[in-house]
């Protein structure tokens, strides 16, 4: 059981660094808020399979939860912000000049 969990960790580590990828290269704000939030939850996945490792997972559990909660928190912060950007950068586009 302990190697399906370690096997589990490297895949869902190889995951976050695909992820990664998408960040850095995105082509819109969008798509590298999107890759971010998928390495947030990905990564709360991850600190549950090492709490399964560590055979310690009521203490993983509430870490998880909790950097499950900033991820939600921030991703959803971040696309606010970028869509009113995006809203005032419109508008100026559209004035007659």
């Amino acid at each position: 059981m302990h190697d399906i969990f370690l096997i589990s960790g490297i895949v869902f580590v190889g995951l976050i660094l695909l992820c990664l990828f998408r960040v850095v290269f995105g082509p819109t704000v969008l798509d590298r808020i999107l890759g971010a939030n998928v390495i947030g939850t990905q990564t709360t996945v991850l600190l549950l399979v090492i709490g399964f490792l560590f055979e310690n997972v009521g203490m993983f559990v509430d870490i998880a939860i909790a950097y499950a909660l900033l991820n939600f928190i921030a991703t959803l912060g971040a696309t606010k912000y970028f869509l009113r950007r995006k809203e005032v950068h419109l508008d100026e586009e559209e004035t007659p000049s």
